[in-house]
């Protein structure tokens, strides 16, 4: 029997360790770059088992409609969701310190309201970075959310805006259209109508007959059994997946992207049911 030369084993074992090192040292990388690609950046529901929801607010913070507001959350021991302007938080920062006192969660909605989707990646860093910093100056909160004016960020602007301040981009799938004033009972009505288990409810705290809305908007929903949670709790109640569709009745339907639309509202077909990147700025 011929035995191979002695260099001839020692170079065989060499490379079989340097190969089973380099197979296990590949193994966790390709782990992390799946879990980056898998994450989710943008939530308009969340699928979740049982009756939570969150209530949203954007513009704010306001002299006295947002104190009001803060005042039936507080009597019906429920938590809202703040999304405001950098500018308005400027202007009243105690009412931003309070929110925060009371267990409200704080998201940033840019600093003037722009559509931000038409700005540079320079213009928009500055909107929402000097929201922040205020943020965080004034009530020692650094948000976690961010919710584009109008709902316009492109899924580009989406990507780097989560990478660079770790904001999860918040939307909705219920929309009341308050910001058109159509009366304090309509406003309600498209709530309650269209509120269900995971859902993102838009409104101002900006407009009165919004706020003198909310507390039947609030007592009728409590009734029914909904549990009124911030965002961040709803999105660690998320199960992934998709929420089963609402059923079509002749008091609702869906828009094409799925989200809910008042019969007594007037959205053309095929847009979303969001405010229009084109409307006056209503603060």
């Amino acid at each position: 029997m011929i035995r191979p030369p002695l260099f001839v084993v020692t170079l065989v074992l060499v490379l079989q360790t340097v190969t089973s090192a380099q197979d296990k040292a590949a193994t966790p990388t390709a782990r992390l770059s799946n879990t980056g690609v898998t994450e989710k950046i943008t939530f308009s529901e969340v699928n979740v088992d049982g009756p939570y929801m969150a209530m949203t607010f954007d513009d704010g913070p306001h002299a006295t409609n947002t104190p009001k507001l803060l005042d039936m959350a507080a009597k019906r021991h429920i938590k809202l969701t703040f999304f405001v302007l950098g500018e308005c938080v400027e202007q009243n920062p105690a009412v931003l310190q309070r929110e925060v006192a009371e267990g409200h969660e704080i998201g940033n909605h840019s600093w003037s309201h722009p559509n931000l989707a038409k700005l540079s990646d320079e213009a928009v860093r500055s909107q929402l970075r000097r929201t922040d910093d205020l943020i965080v100056k004034t009530a020692g909160v650094k948000p976690k959310l961010m919710r584009p004016p109008y709902g316009e960020l492109t899924k580009r602007q989406r990507i780097w805006v989560n990478h660079d301040f770790n904001y999860k981009v918040i939307l909705w799938d219920v929309d009341p259209l308050d910001w058109k004033r159509p009366g304090p009972s309509v406003v309600a009505s498209r709530i309650i109508a269209g509120a269900r288990p995971g859902s993102i409810i838009l409104s101002h705290d900006i407009h009165p007959p919004t706020i003198e809305a909310m507390p039947q908007v609030f007592d009728a929903l409590l009734a029914k059994g909904f549990k009124f949670v911030t965002i961040s709790e709803l999105l660690a109640m998320n199960k992934g997946g998709e929420r089963a569709e609402l059923a079509k009745t002749p008091q609702a339907r869906l828009s094409p992207r799925g989200h809910f639309v008042p019969s007594s509202a007037t959205v053309p077909e095929g847009q979303p049911a969001q405010s229009p990147a084109t409307a006056t700025s209503p603060h």
